[in-house]
Parts: structure tokens; sequence; C-alpha cells
């Protein structure tokens, strides 16, 4: 503008003509409409372009509920550590209730006596191994049945599982380490010392304590030690008759004959085990008798041209007929005169040996006075087969030092229950006639 020259500037369009402003407008018009086409055109582009491509869905504004998947995971997996666990525990326990019956562990102080008796023993082969291990053959050995084993100690409250026990013993090969016998065992053994401990020998057996007095028969002794649980009567006559027991005296008693031991079961006090073996109870017998046996004994059987087994045949005559020791010597005397005379014995003792549960008088029935037997001294001369009781020492020395005497007879006082000696039979038979005999 030229403001300071007062005068107005019209503009270009002013300078145009009119015909120009209208085809300028026109151009004006047409360039804006192209310029919204192409605005149009590139919005229904951009339209188009992102109806193309995926949009999220339209979020829900509602509260999120929790996964129902996610929550049993968690309580499957919560249930499946405490079932482990259970189990671990349960499994403990059992093993830790095994360990202590095994062990011997916190069990309750207590001791019982168990009886393994000789019927649950039977014999089986065995395996012999070399140092190398190399079987080099076989052997027969006594094996227990660990069934009755088992019950025993359980019901004794030794132990508490029975199959434990047994499996124990399969293992460690028990059922050929134990013994017959009683046995004290104690709750605090563990299994290995419940074994070892049920064998002979151990201080767990049961030790009983005998007196056999003078005079016993050995049928008599043999009962009185089945009664008392040492041994039963049938094994010990087993033993007697078979076993080859390496003494002096039994010389001349070949095996084969329990009664070759007849006299020579020594009258003692002892002790035994309860279910001992029999040809262990039978050798305390015989060598309480061999202990005592001196040399002057030997020579003094030497010097009468007699055995020693003879001398024990008349010693126990003479325990049986004797009323104190003062009579021994003396009867001894009678039998050996009466021998040397070619006489019968006639003793009544000899005959009972026979009849060993006859209790009546010393008047014997006919019955028993007249019975056919060797060992029935008023029928048959000389000693009997075999002694007629087990002597003690006593007999035994008198009738190897007898009393030299004339005395061919003797009859019982009955007032005062000794006997008189004579030397002849009209003596005798005056005293007899006499006396009343129950």
């Amino acid at each position: 503008m030229n403001e300071s020259n007062g005068e107005k500037n019209p503009g270009l369009s002013a300078a145009r003509p009119a015909g120009q402003d209208r085809q300028h407008v026109d151009m004006m018009r047409a360039a804006d409409e192209a310029r919204r086409g192409i605005s149009a055109s590139l919005s229904a582009s951009a339209y188009q372009t992102a109806a193309a491509v995926p949009q999220p869905e339209a979020r829900d504004y509602r509260p999120i509920r929790g996964s129902r998947t996610g929550r049993l995971g968690c309580l499957g997996g919560l249930m499946y550590a405490v079932f482990v666990i259970s189990i671990s525990v349960i499994l403990a326990c059992v093993a830790w209730m095994f360990a202590c019956d095994v062990l011997a562990l916190n069990k309750e102080e207590a001791s019982a006596a168990v009886y393994l008796p000789k019927e649950i023993f039977t014999m089986k082969e065995q395996e012999v191994k070399d140092a190398d291990g190399k079987v080099t053959g076989t052997r027969q050995v006594e094996s227990a049945d660990m069934d009755y084993v088992a019950a025993a100690l359980k019901d004794a409250g030794i132990i508490e599982y029975k199959a434990l026990f047994k499996a124990f013993a399969r293992v460690s090969h028990a059922d050929t380490k134990l013994d017959p016998g009683t046995y004290v065992l104690t709750t605090e053994m563990d299994y290995r010392a419940l074994v070892k401990n049920m064998q002979v020998g151990t201080a767990s057996m049961v030790v009983t304590r005998l007196t056999f007095p003078e005079g016993m028969t050995m049928d008599q002794i043999f009962r009185r030690l089945e009664e008392e649980n040492v041994c039963s009567a049938e094994a010990l006559y087993k033993a007697a008759a078979d076993f080859n027991y390496n003494f002096r005296f039994l010389e001349n008693a070949p095996t084969g004959d329990a009664k070759r031991l007849e006299g020579f079961i020594f009258p003692n006090t002892y002790e035994f085990y309860q279910g001992e073996q029999a040809s262990s109870v039978i050798n305390k017998f015989l060598t309480a008798l061999h202990s005592r046996i001196t040399a002057d004994m030997w020579s003094w059987v030497e010097s009468r041209g007699t055995t020693f087994r003879d001398a024990v045949i008349v010693a126990s005559m003479i325990e049986k007929e004797a009323a104190n020791d003062d009579e021994r010597a003396l009867i001894a005397s009678v039998i050996y005169n009466r021998l040397a005379a070619g006489m019968t014995l006639g003793l009544d003792a000899t005959i009972l040996y026979e009849f060993q549960d006859y209790d009546g008088g010393v008047n014997l029935p006919d019955s028993i006075r007249n019975y056919d037997s060797p060992y029935n001294t008023r029928l048959y001369a000389g000693l009997t087969p075999t002694p007629i009781c087990n002597p003690g020492m006593a007999s035994i020395t008198a009738a190897l030092r007898p009393e030299s005497t004339r005395y061919y007879y003797y009859a019982l006082d009955a007032e005062t229950g000794t006997h008189r000696f004579f030397t002849n039979s009209s003596e005798f038979e005056a005293f007899v006639a006499t006396q009343v005999y129950e």
C-alpha cells in the first residue's frame, strides 16, 4: 500500500478484468473440491485398511473369576504330598516296630521259660563247604520246626512278630542251631541272642537239680528224669543200649541191651538241663561212678578173681538187703559163702526186680515167690544176669571188701528192724519162727 500518498491500493483483482475473476474463482473451487476428494479418498482407504487389521475384542469390564483348573491343580498337588508323607510315616512306624522286635529295643522287661521238645526236631541234609565256599559233601543235622519255635516265643511274650522271626531264621539258618531243652529267655534279647541262647550249655538253659537215692533201679531213674522234663525215658533207654561209653567198668558190657548199664547209674545229686541229650544225661551218672573208683578197688577186684561187674551185682543185692552200713560187709560175706558152697542165694529182693511195682509185705505171695525167672534166686543158683538196682559206694566197697565169716543165713529182726546172722539153717529157722512179719 502507498498510504503515505493518501491513495488506496486496489489489489490485483482490481487490476483484472471481470471475466478473469470469474475464471479464477472457478479454478479455486475446483482445486478445493479436488482437495476434498483426495481427503475423502484417503479417509476411506484408511478406514478400509483399519478394518482389514484384526482388532481386539471389546473388553468386558465385569469382575474376573479365578480358573477352576488352577485351583484343582494346587489341591491335587497338596493331596499327593499329604499322601506321600502319610505313607512314609506309616512305613517308618512299621519299620521301627520291626526293628524294636528284631533288636529288642524299647521293650518292657520280662522273662519266660520256653520249652523246645525233642519231637520238633527232625533230621535234614546240609551241605558241607570248604574254606573257599565250595560244596564238598553233605551231612545230616537236626532241624527245629521254626513254626513251633516262633509260636512258643510269641506265646511267652518274648517276641511280637512270628513271621518276622521266621524270616530271620531262614536267613540265619537258625533251625540247625537250636537244641532241645527248656530255656529262660528275656525280652532284652534280640533275635540273634535268642537263637544263641537256645543251645545246650548256655546260661539260659533251665537247670534241674535232682537227687537219686541208693537202691533205685534204672527204670525208676529214667522215669524220674522223664517226669522232670530232663529227657524222655525212651531216649534214655535207646542211649543206654546203643551209645558207646568209654569206661573201663563197661568193658564186658556190649551194646545192644539197655540193661548193660543197670547198676552203673550211680546214685547221687545231679544238675541237668531240661531237654538235655540222653547220652549226656547217662554220661553224668557213669562219670560220677568212674571218679569214685580208686586204684585200690581195681586191686581188690583182681585179688578176688572176679570182675567189677560181678562186684556191682553183689553190691546191688547188699543195697536192697542191708538195714544199715554195719550190716553191709556181713551180708556180703553171706552171699559169697553161699555162692562158694553152691547154694541158692534165696533173696526175695532179686525176685522183686521183676515186680518193681510190688508194695506188699515181707512175705511174698506164692505167685511171685515161685515166678520162673533168672532173677529168682530161690530157684536158680549163682548171681543174677544184671544188678538189681544201682548201689552206692558203701555197698560197692562192702562187695569188694566183705567180712570174713561163716555165716550162711540172716533174717530180719522185726522188733529192731535189723538183721540177725546165723551159721546154720536150724538156728535160722528157729529165729524166724519167733518173728511176726507183716
